[in-house]
């Protein structure tokens, strides 16, 4: 009699390991560990702010009406160079299309036309096409030509040039009258010697508001201090410049002082000339002497 077959034995299911947490490496050095730091992560584009916008022509002169190149051609190229594609695409303004890109254009193209009156266009928020093509891609605003009208930006420009204004201003009152002396005579030349101190403060305070930048950068320049002082001195007989502007002597006894080197400002190489150990000397029995 044939015997039953017995039933195979049942597995036991296995269990299924979760995998163990992956620890960020470490590097020792000496007692002490540091966990190295994560990779950097790709930064998010900046969203797009949807408002209404002002564009400007950045020239002197403004056209009663300019029409801004709209779509590319041989004669007027508009292309836009993708650093993350690596090759330049072609830009096209069109009404019924989202993106300004040929490549990402789809279906039938209505062309659209750019047109600045008085020099200025308003774009509103809904036309975000338009806007981000004169924002970001059209060669007239890579050129700067173009540039949006930014009252943000053009109030910090303004107040830089107030505080500049008032820095050189205040500096401008309370310099002493040689240094204010030296300043002006880059400005208006030997005309200096011939004006008083409230003509000379005058005029200071007005170049210091005028021109702030250059008038700092004069007041911070030592050159300008010591280049009057051998003006000064040519001008009292202490020293002498010879007729072609070659050779400072003394102008008592006529002993050669220094050569001017070939193609520099006999003033500007005799200021060098004070700066070294030997015209320190000479610098100090003029100062003595004025």
């Amino acid at each position: 009699m044939a015997q039953a077959k017995k039933a195979p034995a049942k597995k036991a299911p296995v269990k299924k390991e979760k995998p163990a947490a992956v620890e960020a490496p470490t590097v020792n050095i000496g007692e002490e560990s540091y966990a190295t730091p994560p990779m950097p992560t790709k930064p998010e584009k900046a969203k797009w702010e949807y408002r209404d916008r002002l564009y400007e022509l950045s020239s002197l002169r403004k056209p009663i009406v300019f029409v801004l190149p709209a779509m590319h051609s041989r004669r007027k190229p508009l292309l836009w160079f993708d650093p993350e594609k690596g090759y330049q695409r072609e830009l096209r303004y069109a009404t019924n299309q989202k993106s300004v890109f040929v490549d990402e254009q789809q279906g039938p193209v209505t062309l659209g036309r750019i047109v600045f009156r008085d020099g200025a266009l308003t774009v509103p928020k809904e036309n975000v096409a338009l806007q981000q093509l004169l924002s970001l891609y059209h060669p007239f605003t890579l050129d700067n030509r173009i540039q949006e009208y930014n009252p943000k930006a053009i109030a910090e420009e303004q107040v830089d040039n107030i505080e500049l204004e008032l820095d050189a201003m205040n500096l401008a009152s309370e310099m002493d009258i040689d240094q204010a002396e030296a300043i002006m005579r880059v400005e208006i030349g030997s005309e200096v010697s011939r004006m008083s101190s409230k003509e000379l403060k005058r005029d200071l305070l007005v170049f210091a508001r005028n021109n702030p930048y250059l008038f700092l950068e004069l007041a911070n320049d030592d050159n300008v201090h010591l280049r009057n002082i051998g003006i000064r001195a040519t001008e009292a007989g202490i020293i002498a410049l010879s007729k072609d502007n070659r050779t400072f002597t003394h102008a008592n006894t006529g002993r050669k002082l220094m050569t001017v080197p070939f193609d520099e400002h006999p003033y500007s190489a005799l200021a060098a000339y004070f700066k070294t150990d030997e015209g320190m000397e000479v610098l100090n029995n003029i100062e003595k002497r004025l």
